[in-house]
């Protein structure tokens, strides 16, 4: 697909987004209803309502597309290369708990690679997306900035973790990459702040989703920024499971 035409499917994504992210919100505020899933993680009805409505606009704007939902059986068991991820509300336990870091997520993979992605943070008002290289914006009080201009002091390298309490795996990486502090920072909020410069590392064991890395990982790589697992190697998509890999994500190349 072309750029040109992804821009367009994004463009128009985004106000799909802002409507789906409003209705997470009110939905919070009239009081969720939330059950376990077989994985005994939690899935609320503004996990589903944003589901619907997601998936409802990509099968309408791109009908040729398979989708992969974090929430819907469909399509993951057959092997694909072209196929958006979607992460309805990623940081579910943030949604519930009347947090803020919680964030809606598509991403776009072509030939087993990201091309394309979009990440709402409603209850902090900042949108992110990209449609390819060097691409990657972000809308925040209804202003557009491009985040391919970093400026990164390498002598005050601060990075963004899953958990308070980093395994040694993760304690080697901030160690080799000079990071003098880290936060934690729940969802794909994380890869959105390594694309926009605010922090410059975040790095992570094998755990979760294609769904949850997918969007994340087109906007930080399409703004300059580099993600590679432990080994160097690159991360592909469409993997059997849809397992992710060890992951290390720098805001610039050479970080």
């Amino acid at each position: 697909m072309e750029t040109t035409k992804i821009e367009k499917v994004i463009k128009n994504l985004t106000d799909v987004f802002f409507k789906a992210g409003a209705v997470s919100i009110e939905l919070r505020k009239n009081g969720l209803t939330e059950h376990l899933k077989n994985d005994k993680t939690p899935v609320t009805n503004g996990d589903i309502e944003v589901n619907n409505i997601i998936l409802e606009n990509l099968k309408k704007i791109t009908p040729n597309i398979p989708i992969v939902s974090e929430e819907t059986s469909e399509n993951k068991n057959i092997d694909l290369n072209t196929f958006w991820l979607v992460d309805p509300i990623d940081g579910t336990y943030d949604y519930i708990n009347n947090k803020d870091e919680f964030t809606l997520n598509a991403g776009l993979i072509i030939e087993n690679k990201p091309k394309a992605g979009i990440i709402y943070a409603p209850a902090k008002d900042r949108l992110f997306y990209s449609f390819g290289n060097n691409l990657s914006y972000e809308i925040q009080n209804n202003k557009e900035k491009i985040l391919n201009n970093k400026q990164i002091n390498k002598d005050n390298i601060q990075a963004v973790s899953y958990s308070n309490n980093l395994k040694p795996e993760i304690k080697e990486i901030h160690k080799k990459l000079n990071v003098k502090d880290f936060i934690k920072m729940k969802s794909s909020l994380k890869f959105c702040v390594v694309a926009t410069g605010e922090y410059q590392v975040y790095a992570a064991e094998p755990r979760a989703y294609e769904w949850d890395i997918a969007a994340g990982h087109a906007i930080l790589q399409n703004s300059g920024g580099v993600i590679t697992d432990f080994n160097g190697n690159e991360i592909f998509y469409g993997k059997s499971g849809f397992k992710n890999p060890s992951i290390i994500v720098t805001s610039l190349e050479g970080l």
